[in-house]
């Protein structure tokens, strides 16, 4: 079994200082159950690719060398041949820096997201291919799986269980190694040891940013954890921790809310804002329509009123907005709320469930999106549902000067990541529209100041 991890970023040779292994050298580590070998049959300039390749002793697991609960009962068997918790581990002990972002001499690109191209193989795919996707895509990977024949000369015997996976993209190396660490041993569904309280603790630190949100959270700490209930539960419960809270967290996200609406009220933004937005998606003809960061549902609440709109989806991260915002409805006509349809889920992962829209729309939401985050945000929406039409609003923060109860540099909302000036979101429309295939034109939301423009900004994207 092998994992070839490759990068053109240049000079493409530094990679050996992300993973502390020099090019020009073979790197040896004798295991429990086997040996492991890391080398760079490529390294130049323009592009460098190591592998690591791993040779697993089948005789030794089945006489009990590698100890554990998981010697195998009989010789013919696939671990010396599959990825699985085997890689794993020959990942965490060979390039154990790389996985956790450390680099003694390229600290700052190992925190830089760089282009990547990993192939596994042979991997188990042991709930199919779209599993795969299932895992990945949300984690923003773009992913072949090549299946692997069970004969390569009897083909009429159709595939095997295997594939060759390639993941590619622009990430840190670490977030992607981390992935992988934790998904291998899940796709494969086994391990070759025994599962306690230390493997729970590393799953959650290898997990840590990405699998508390993932929507196949309680499939991967299952896997990973072979099915351990009492282990599962208390990961599941530590994932989970304040994630509906919460009435203090809803609370305090109120309180924000409030204070922002009391910034703006004079100026009655928040309501021609939303105003601004459904007619907008009324002069675009749409049917099918997403709320994407829908809250507490107030511009479902304009566009359930217009027939037009056969189809209408409200996707949320708060299990609490959205709870709000289907209390909202209650008073409406079965027929009516029918139209209607409440996901939840985190607008930086792929999701398969909002591909096939007329248009979507993103009102004062990319602001509370980290900025280091934002182009997981960007390859979800625009690249993967890729909708006909995408609505963005967004505050005017050359604007903000004007607003007596904002002090200086100080944002509108307590939980704003960034207030982007007029050239900056038109410079951010301009390059999503040339990536993504969008024409884009903009709108001010508001009266228009002479100097500092309209208080909030508006782009639609179409195709």
């Amino acid at each position: 079994m092998y994992l070839e991890i490759s990068t053109t970023h240049r000079p493409a040779t530094d990679l050996g200082f992300l993973l502390h292994k020099n090019p020009n050298r073979l790197h040896q580590l004798d295991l429990a159950f086997g040996k492991a070998w890391l080398c760079f049959p490529e390294a130049t300039e323009g592009r460098c690719t190591a592998a690591l390749i791993l040779d697993v002793d089948t005789v030794g697991l089945v006489r009990g060398k590698s100890g554990g609960d998981g010697l195998m009962q009989q010789y013919v068997n696939d671990r010396p041949y599959a990825a699985s918790s085997f890689l794993s581990v020959a990942m965490g002990r060979m390039i154990r820096e790389a996985i956790s972002g450390r680099s003694k001499e390229r600290q700052e690109l190992a925190e830089t997201a760089l282009p990547l191209t990993i192939r596994v193989a042979p991997l188990p795919a042991r709930g199919g291919p779209d599993l795969l996707h299932r895992l990945f895509e949300p984690l923003g990977h773009s992913i072949t799986c090549e299946p692997i024949p069970m004969d390569a000369v009897r083909r009429d015997w159709g595939a095997s269980p295997y594939v060759t996976l390639m993941i590619s993209g622009t990430i840190r190396l670490s977030d992607l190694l981390s992935h992988l660490y934790v998904l291998i041993p899940v796709l494969d569904a086994r391990k070759h040891y025994y599962v306690g309280d230390d493997e729970l603790e590393k799953l959650l630190a290898r997990g840590e940013g990405w699998l508390k949100s993932h929507p196949e959270r309680e499939l991967i700490v299952s896997r990973y954890l072979k099915g351990r209930s009492t282990l599962v539960r208390e990961a599941l419960a530590r994932l989970t921790e304040g994630e509906d809270a919460e009435p203090e967290t809803a609370l305090d996200n109120a309180k924000k809310d409030i204070a922002e609406e009391a910034i703006e009220k004079p100026l009655r933004l928040h309501d021609h804002r939303l105003d601004a937005v459904a007619d907008a998606l009324k002069r675009l003809g749409a049917a099918r329509v997403l709320d994407l960061g829908c809250g507490e549902g107030k511009l479902i609440g304009r566009l359930i009123k217009e027939k037009q709109f056969a189809e209408i989806v409200g996707v949320e991260v708060s299990s609490i907005a959205l709870a709000r915002a289907a209390d909202r409805l209650e008073r409406l006509p079965d027929r009516v709320r029918a139209r209607v349809k409440f996901l939840q889920g985190a607008l930086i992962y792929r999701d398969a469930r909002l591909r096939g829209y007329d248009a979507a729309a993103l009102v004062e939401v990319i602001e509370h999106i980290e900025p280091e985050r934002l182009i997981h945000m960007e390859r979800a929406v625009f690249g993967d549902a890729a909708p006909r039409a995408v609505i963005v609003t967004t505050p005017n923060a050359d604007y903000n000067v004007l607003f007596e109860k904002l002090s200086a540099g100080q944002f509108r909302h307590a939980d704003h990541r960034f207030e982007w000036t007029r050239a900056e979101f038109s410079d951010w429309c301009a390059r999503i529209a040339k990536t993504y295939g969008y024409e884009v034109s903009l709108e001010p939301l508001g009266d228009i100041h002479e100097s500092h423009g309209a208080p909030s900004q508006m782009g639609i994207f179409c195709k």
